[in-house]
């Protein structure tokens, strides 16, 4: 992992060496590009992506960002707006990298962020809809507290080893870009609301009820925001990683989602 012993293949993109892994699938269908969380990287998606795939008979695309997984390390501190730089400044690149064409984003808190912004800021008419889970459009004193609790488990050393087995000696580099950006004091003004007007593609909400780090108030600003009506799953029992926590009913979604909206495409070309 980091910069030796890496599991996954690697691309290049913006001169930065970034893993990924393919599932491969139907080519006529999009491709599913996933976009993991803020502590997330290929390996720590586990078999979701084998699950999407086996599920929807699509491609599915996964990649580590910069200072995650076996991808290169990146400087510290990371900016209070990293997630929209990555969204505007990385994934179209990393997208045209790796020939994906037609795609659907499906995004896990930070990579549901990521999402937010790329589908609020572009007009490719690639992007046929987008899936987030677990997503932050606005900071909460219930999501910073819970990052305050974490910060003390890795600090304590039991974290760091768990992570230590996704991103080897990234791991340092991958927590306290992440810590660092969301427990700094002007954290608590951020907000990408005002990108969520420009998306004009199928959207698909998934929060688990018992987040503990966001509350449905995420849900309610994204369906303020957006011009069209999302498509909303609630789920009971459930944390921050519904894919992991519900995974049939979060994997069962997301395929009637892709369904659905593929077969409103189709009516709209005749």
């Amino acid at each position: 992992m980091g910069m030796r012993g890496r599991t996954y293949p690697i691309m290049f993109v913006n001169g930065v060496a970034l893993e990924y892994r393919l599932v491969p699938g139907d080519p006529s269908k999009p491709t599913l590009v996933l976009l993991h969380e803020g502590l997330g990287c290929v390996a720590m998606w586990k078999n979701f992506p084998d699950l999407l795939a086996a599920i929807t008979g699509c491609t599915v695309f996964v990649y580590s960002r910069e200072g995650y997984g076996g991808s290169d390390p990146i400087a510290l501190p990371r900016p209070l707006e990293y997630m929209t730089r990555e969204a505007i400044e990385v994934l179209p690149n990393v997208l045209a990298c790796a020939g994906i064409k037609r795609y659907v984003l499906i995004g896990h808190s930070d990579g549901a962020s990521i999402a937010l912004v790329y589908a609020g800021n572009t007009k490719d008419p690639g992007l046929c809809s987008v899936v987030v889970i677990a997503p932050h459009v606005i900071a909460e004193e219930c999501g910073i507290d819970s990052i305050k609790t974490i910060d003390a488990a890795f600090c304590d050393g039991g974290l760091r080893r768990r992570l230590h087995r996704y991103h080897g000696t990234n791991v340092d580099c991958a927590f306290l870009g992440w810590r660092g950006a969301w427990l700094d004091p002007n954290f608590m003004h951020w907000t990408i609301v005002a990108d969520l007007a420009g998306i004009e593609v199928p959207l698909l909400l998934i929060q688990g009820c018992e987040d503990e780090y966001g509350t449905m108030q995420q849900l309610r600003e994204i369906e303020g925001a957006v011009r069209s009506t999302p498509k909303t799953v609630e789920l009971r029992d459930c944390g921050h990683s519904p894919h992991f926590d519900c995974a049939d009913e979060t994997v069962a979604a997301i395929a009637e989602f892709c369904r659905q909206t593929a077969s409103a495409k189709k009516l709209e070309r005749r």
